[in-house]
């Protein structure tokens, strides 16, 4: 199928951006990767009255050191952060994760700001950037504020972006020293969203469990904080409380049902 038609704005920089896309209204939508918005166009699942292409905005794309942390712009391709030798070192857990995202030539165009304003329930990046305690820098025609990862998801494909907002940067604070991070996930095939995936970093104090964050995909509407076997796990050692997070896990979620995967089977592997 081809797309309905639609206007088209190409626009050079982040303000002549924010303005076209406020005079689009509440049917534009902005072109950042595409790796979703395309096909959704083809099937015409979505028919924006305009399309403002945010291919051109170069300042937008890049991985910055800042405050002690590391900034990423919303155009960042998610080739270019799997490739980033830095990130690497400082943000394992995202190095981590990023290769998991479909395959190389969606990483090649997709962008990192893309995919959490998409908001896929079962996407890697969403819940990374929970678990990471990403702050994002949201700029629209008000002017710019900060928003929390884990405020920034509220539900299915709905993030708390405004019709005339964009998200232009991602803030990944630094890693506490004797930090673990993981990413686990499980996928019919290499490249597939997620049936199931975690993030999980925990702080150690001499093996004693100082911090945890724990988020779940695929399992919800969104990304989804396990905070009782976070709970459970601070203050002890991971072998002696481990079990008692996973069970945790398990009886705190509701995954829904598909052709892929039962909740049952859903619920399970994440106490894995």
């Amino acid at each position: 199928m081809k797309p309905a038609a639609f206007e088209y704005v190409c626009p050079h920089s982040l303000e002549e951006a924010v303005e076209a896309l406020a005079k689009g209204g509440a049917d534009a939508k902005l072109l950042a990767g595409g790796q979703s918005l395309i096909p959704l166009l083809n099937f015409r699942l979505a028919r924006p009255s305009l399309l403002v292409d945010l291919n051109r905005v170069a300042e937008l794309a890049y991985v910055a050191e800042r405050d002690g942390g590391v900034a990423i712009g919303a155009m960042t391709r998610q080739g270019s952060i799997e490739r980033n030798t830095m990130l690497a070192s400082q943000q394992p857990l995202l190095a981590e994760a990023i290769g998991w995202v479909g395959h190389t030539a969606i990483r090649s165009r997709g962008t990192f700001g893309g995919s959490l304003a998409h908001a896929d329930p079962a996407a890697e990046l969403p819940a990374v950037a929970v678990c990471l305690d990403a702050q994002l820098t949201i700029v629209g025609p008000k002017g710019r504020r900060i928003v929390s990862a884990e405020d920034f998801f509220v539900g299915y494909l709905t993030t708390v972006l405004e019709p005339d907002e964009i998200l232009e940067t991602g803030w990944l604070p630094p890693v506490a020293p004797k930090t673990a991070q993981a990413w686990l996930e499980f996928a019919r095939r290499h490249g597939d969203f997620a049936l199931a995936g975690v993030a999980v970093s925990l702080s150690l104090d001499n093996e004693v469990v100082s911090d945890a964050r724990i988020v779940l995909t695929g399992v919800g509407g969104m990304p989804v904080r396990a905070r009782e076997a976070e709970t459970l796990l601070v203050g002890g050692t991971v072998p002696e409380r481990a079990p008692a997070a996973a069970d945790a896990v398990r009886t705190s979620i509701e995954p829904e049902a598909d052709i892929h995967a039962t909740k049952e089977y859903r619920a399970t592997w994440q106490a894995c």
